[in-house]
């Protein structure tokens, strides 16, 4: 469908017969009544949907490109389409998520729509980045991760998911980052209480931003989420945790989830307190479901050398300026930032 438009509101209800019909054959949508619209990374918007013929959702969630600084910078990472070719693949992830009902791709840097389940019909709750999460919340998240991790571990990726590729920061990266992590800093001492992590560098800080996506490729390879920061998250009743944003899907050790996802969500208290449990019970997950589990000693030293990447993250972002809300990206990088110092991240890498 290359003819598509970009904009949520010029989305009508032949757009939405044609995108549907792969999933519910035979339908005829007859009025496509966008609810809510929201600009961000990319532009959000939530339809009702009332049908001439057939049956469907009665209402869906819509990811449309975002502006053209946030497709270049997408497209830049691999994920202007990653999550469309996803929608399109027919691939079931074992996990609690968001289903992806339809991909399209728009051709070229215009980028993709894809549309998703709207989750308040099974009265889920979006989670924000600025709140963090409980430790059920997150111990439900790790085991949703575990089961998603331990279905791949070690095995080929299925022909449908070829277009997954492994995290990797190209050389120009460090061209990019160390400008953006220089902005980044001066933003952040100009802000109340903002304040750079202890005793790193600037050309440190960003080389272990990169030797991060290195360590991610090295060891047993899985399926990734990529992205599992609490904003990519919500929350259903009985604290179960469900995850969607697939932009980011990747190849890589499972650590890279595990850290981000962990030292990301908790408040810095609960953090030192479960982590260690936390990752025994990840780890006890990874093993039942039928995935080889590494030791803790092991994993341990991974998840310790984490916070680099989070922290490195959260500061591009906050670079940037437009992707988060700053409440958001701050609350982000004060977690990180702790759990680098805590962990002794720069040793463990």
């Amino acid at each position: 469908m290359p003819g598509a438009p970009c904009d949520p509101s010029d989305l009508g209800p032949e757009f939405f017969t044609t995108a549907l019909r792969g999933r519910y054959p035979g339908i005829e949508v007859a009025a496509a009544e966008l609810v809510e619209q929201q600009e961000g990374t990319n532009t959000r918007a939530r339809f009702r949907l009332t049908y001439r013929r057939g049956t469907g959702p009665g209402a869906v969630f819509v990811k449309a490109p975002g502006r053209l600084l946030h497709r270049l910078a997408l497209s830049v990472l691999g994920a202007l389409e990653t999550e469309a070719r996803l929608a399109s693949s027919g691939v079931r992830l074992p996990l609690e998520h968001a289903e992806l009902l339809a991909g399209v791709l728009l051709g070229g840097h215009r980028g993709s729509v894809v549309l998703l389940e709207d989750i308040s019909a099974r009265q889920a709750s979006p989670n924000q980045p600025r709140t963090p999460l409980s430790p059920a919340e997150v111990e439900s998240g790790l085991l949703e991760l575990g089961s998603l991790h331990a279905a791949y571990l070690g095995r080929p990726l299925p022909a449908a998911l070829s277009f997954v590729s492994p995290w990797r920061l190209a050389p120009f990266w460090a061209a990019v980052s160390l400008p953006s992590l220089a902005v980044a800093r001066r933003r952040l001492q100009s802000l109340e209480n903002g304040s750079w992590p202890a005793k790193v560098s600037l050309p440190v800080l960003e080389r272990q931003f990169r030797q991060s996506a290195r360590l991610a490729r090295s060891g047993p390879q899985t399926l990734l989420h990529g992205d599992p920061h609490p904003g990519n998250s919500y929350r259903l009743p009985g604290d179960r945790t469900g995850f969607y944003d697939w932009q980011l899907i990747r190849r890589g050790h499972f650590a890279h989830d595990v850290s981000y996802f962990l030292a990301g969500s908790l408040t810095v208290a609960d953090r030192r307190a479960h982590e260690r449990r936390l990752l025994e019970v990840y780890l006890d997950a990874l093993g039942s479901s039928g995935g080889r589990s590494p030791s803790f000693a092991e994993t341990w030293e991974r998840y310790r050398a984490g916070p680099a990447f989070g922290l490195s993250t959260w500061l591009h972002t906050l670079s940037a300026g437009s992707f988060q809300e700053t409440a958001d990206t701050l609350a982000m990088i004060d977690r990180f930032k702790a759990a680098y110092e805590d962990l002794g991240t720069a040793k463990a890498l």
